[in-house]
């Protein structure tokens, strides 16, 4: 059977083939096939299909990253023992005779960067362990990057009723950036009337940079729509936008032009100040902790909030979006920095991301903009005032949860209601 899906195409090679072949009418309902087969199975990229294994791979410049997930017992049958320490000569040679990958005649090099255990959760077994195994495979010639044979056999060697599930994670040429965008290969796994075990041919589009800068836009749109502390943090600041201080409190609504020239003032401070440290973040020329970043994103959603209730930083918003704007530019550098790219790819991903977040601010700016028109009301202090209380309980509760590194009372009921 074969596939093209969006930036990928490959066959399969195996069962198919003893049945004959396969023509579908077109190359939508050949991927919709496979995707609904691999749902059948209980397989995705994300939530582990136990007890099967999940490879996913990433398409760099260079080489392909990888890593697999295998569950715990299934890996102890296959090798007939308790596994032990995994980080061992055994189970490094164990697995790179088990993943490799070959175009024609010449052979990939294969590299096993990691070994580690994880617990895991299912709803169909509850909590169970399983192996993670980092790989890297290495071509012969860079030009072969994107069309091999992948022979993997791990655990199905051994354990008949095994299957992997193979996907694409990343492909920065076909604007494929995002995990839960994940493309499906397809599944490796015993042949049974052959009694074999048949490799994955894999023939991925070449794709173009303006793929990859699309990908980066959309990923730049998503952080955004799903980063509500970033959405907060900006929306306490621009509720005050219309308003003026009257005896150390906010007064009425000051007009259309007073109101939009704050609300575009304080959106390039903050578009300026995290542009910045994206693009310093991004090129790992600064180093950071997370945690202390994530805190510290927090401390501004809170410091904006009570200047919302009442004026503190009055005439100053446009300083402290901008300054505030250089944390949140950090946290969102954090998408960016892992990317193995080479220069010129890595500034169109910068420029892609930044757009993509631009757009998004836009958008919520744009929707935004009306309620700030409604200062004149009557009922705008109190609308504004139950927002700002409300984002400073929450974002409180935040800053101990990123101190602490685990959920509290407030945040464990906000995030089951998202």
């Amino acid at each position: 059977m074969e596939y093209k899906g969006a930036g990928s195409n490959f066959s399969l090679t195996g069962a198919q083939k003893n049945m004959g072949q396969i023509k579908l009418p077109a190359a939508v309902i050949s991927k919709c096939i496979l995707t609904g087969a691999m749902f059948v199975l209980g397989l995705n990229a994300v939530a582990h299909p136990m007890p099967n294994s999940v490879v996913s791979l990433s398409v760099l410049e260079k080489w392909i990253s990888g890593e697999v997930k295998i569950p715990l017992l299934e890996l102890e049958s296959a090798i007939g023992r308790k596994a032990g320490e995994l980080d061992t000569d055994f189970f490094r040679e164990y697995f790179e005779s088990h993943i490799q990958a070959v175009s024609g005649k010449r052979t990939w090099h294969t590299e096993i960067e990691s070994l580690s255990t994880i617990t895991d959760t299912s709803p169909f077994v509850g909590e169970y362990q399983e192996v993670v195994v980092h790989f890297k495979l290495t071509p012969p010639d860079a030009r072969l990057l994107r069309h091999f044979t992948f022979e993997y056999d791990a655990v199905i060697h051994q354990v008949i009723t095994h299957r992997a599930l193979v996907f694409v994670q990343y492909d920065w040429n076909n604007g494929l950036q995002d995990q839960s965008d994940s493309e499906p290969l397809g599944v490796i796994g015993l042949d049974v009337p052959s009694g074999k075990i048949f490799p994955l041919e894999v023939h991925l589009e070449e794709g173009s940079w303006i793929n990859g800068v699309k990908g980066m836009f959309l990923l730049g749109m998503k952080h955004i729509r799903e980063g509500l502390d970033h959405i907060l943090f900006l929306l306490t600041l621009l509720l005050i936008a219309p308003l003026t201080i009257e005896d150390r409190k906010w007064s009425g609504y000051q007009g259309f032009r007073y109101t939009l020239e704050r609300f575009l003032k304080i959106s390039l401070a903050f578009t300026l100040g995290h542009s910045i440290t994206l693009l310093a973040g991004s090129l790992n020329l600064v180093d950071f902790r997370v945690q202390y970043v994530e805190v510290l994103i927090a401390v501004s959603i809170l410091v904006s909030a009570v200047n919302c209730v009442k004026p503190v930083f009055f005439k100053k918003e446009v300083f402290i979006a901008g300054g505030f704007g250089l944390i949140h530019g950090l946290a969102f550098s954090i998408s960016l920095s892992h990317l193995e790219l080479g220069l010129g790819s890595k500034l169109l991903s910068i420029v892609g991301f930044n757009l993509g977040i631009e757009a998004m601010q836009l958008i919520i700016m744009a929707c935004f903009l009306p309620m700030l028109l409604m200062s004149k009301w009557k009922a705008y202090p109190a609308v504004r005032t139950a927002f700002a209380v409300f984002t400073i309980i929450l974002s409180t509760a935040w800053i101990v949860e990123r101190i602490a590194t685990k959920e509290n009372f407030i945040t464990a009921h906000f995030n089951k209601l998202l």
